[in-house]
């Protein structure tokens, strides 16, 4: 019902009628039934929802595009997320000291630094939501996009260190305990990346031997992208980093080996796969938004926290995109810069961190799940609904539906080489100099590892030539367009 309307769909994100939805269900269900109200479990998100999302993501995430921006994207993901954490917890610290926060509020330093982490946590799930529905600039979306990705796997890294400091006992942490951390962050970040990588080679190696087995392409895509996920999580590495360099490693191979059905049914289950769980996700944030006795109020802690969020968001990427802005050849201006600071959305990953919380050790988790469902549903609903007008009336450039035609794409592929050359003669080993070795590099192994012999064998030119037709005639059946035939 709620598509019917094309004027309230243009006004009104979806994510934001299901959140309202689970509001009314949850409503129902306490009325009806006082003693039990169904939850967002942790469990069931992490090892279900969330990788259904993330591998969809990750497996479709545009490669040149993501690799073009992986520096901002690194930057906004590691460093925004270490200085929203730090920042905000030690700013509700102080805050607590100063008594804004009431002394009901039982949270020491190593508590606010730990709600810090978990309330930094940009969702993929929520942006992913909103800016599809606003259609900004390739780059802007994927800057964006690929930071809340890529965030979600520092924040929970980083919470996982708070964990074992906070049972540890804030008294107790020595200062070989933070290097520790520091140590921690990185191999689960390296790890989770690499065993992800080494699922995309496995993946695109079986691909390459199942010619005469089509129906079973689906299955292995659907598998081994969601073992990658579960052996990280086997080995406490990040999963979500896994599981998205898995899905963008994997794609250029396994699209070329496997049938053009293999991979329509890939697509189109992935979309519908991850349509659902987003679906599920907000509502059940709304349900779980309606048991009071999970959590508690605190109006300082509230409002503290949504300004120290905004603020420390807003300064972050001024402060990261001036920086960035010097080494970038297409430099993010001030309106890129609102909307990136506008975009910093809270969804599920935040909630189902803070509830994952042992009321034993943070005894101020009550609080800190009100404040959570509270910045969930301002960021999701107030930003939602409010950010589509913002793009509007910032002119924001926003993203052409037309597809590239054969002859942009020989062009494009032209003009790489062209500007390789350019920096190979003023003696330069610039971003296109590096681009030129990998491919290279993947021409001469990789390709011939894991491609097919048939496909490995064929030109480039023509490759692209059969790739854009296929594209184009999906693209007329998808729109109901006639084919003419002579």
């Amino acid at each position: 019902l709620f598509h019917f309307s094309k004027r309230f769909t243009t006004v009104v994100p979806e994510s934001c009628m299901l959140i309202l939805l689970g509001l009314v269900l949850g409503g129902v269900v306490l009325v009806a039934n006082k003693k039990q109200l169904y939850q967002l479990d942790p469990a069931l998100f992490f090892l279900f929802l969330l990788p259904t999302i993330v591998g969809d993501a990750g497996y479709f995430m545009p490669a040149r595009l993501f690799f073009d921006n992986l520096g901002a994207i690194l930057t906004y993901a590691v460093v925004g997320t270490l200085w929203n954490a730090f920042c905000t917890g030690f700013c509700l610290y102080a805050a607590k000291l100063l008594g804004i926060i009431d002394v009901h509020v039982q949270a020491d330093l190593m508590d606010f630094l730990l709600f810090g982490a978990l309330i930094s946590a940009v969702d993929p799930v929520a942006v992913l939501a909103v800016f599809e529905e606003v259609h900004v600039n390739e780059t802007l979306f994927i800057i964006v996009f690929g930071e809340s990705l890529l965030n979600d796997a520092v924040t929970v890294v980083l919470y996982k260190v708070y964990i074992s400091f906070v049972e540890v006992g804030a008294a107790n942490v020595q200062t070989a305990d933070y290097f520790k951390g520091v140590a921690s962050f990185l191999i689960v970040s390296i790890g989770g990346t690499l065993v992800g990588l080494v699922f995309a080679v496995i993946l695109g190696f079986i691909t390459r031997f199942t010619k005469k087995v089509r129906i079973i392409e689906p299955l292995f895509v659907f598998l081994l992208v969601y073992l990658a996920y579960l052996t990280a999580e086997l080995f406490s590495l990040s999963a979500i980093l896994s599981m998205t360099f898995c899905g963008i490693g994997a794609n250029k191979y396994v699209e070329a080996n496997i049938s053009q059905k293999s991979r329509t049914t890939v697509k189109y289950t992935m979309k519908n796969l991850a349509s659902i769980a987003e679906t599920i996700i907000f509502i059940f944030l709304g349900i779980s938004a309606v048991d009071k006795s999970k959590w508690a109020w605190d109006t300082g802690l509230v409002s503290c926290t949504l300004i120290f969020i905004f603020v420390f968001r807003a300064a972050g990427v001024v402060g990261q995109t001036w920086l960035l802005n010097r080494f970038r050849l297409v430099p993010l201006d001030k309106i890129d810069q609102v909307v990136m600071s506008y975009g910093g959305l809270r969804g599920a990953v935040a909630f189902a961190l803070v509830v994952l919380l042992d009321g034993e050790k943070v005894k101020a988790k009550d609080y800190f799940v009100a404040t959570t469902i509270v910045v969930v549903f301002f960021t999701v609903m107030f930003q939602g609904l409010t950010i589509k007008p913002l793009v509007k009336w910032l002119k924001v450039p926003r993203a052409t539906n037309r597809k590239p035609t054969i002859n942009e794409e020989i062009h494009e592929r032209a003009f790489d080489h062209i500007l390789t050359a350019v920096e190979d003669i003023a003696g330069l080993q610039g971003y296109h100099h590096w681009r030129d070795k990998w491919e290279q590099f993947d021409k001469n192994y990789l390709s011939k590892l894991l491609l097919s012999k048939s496909k490995y064998r064929r030109s480039e030119l023509w490759e692209a030539y059969q790739k854009i037709n296929i594209r184009d005639a999906i693209s007329v059946i998808d729109q109901g367009g006639n084919v003419l035939t002579s």
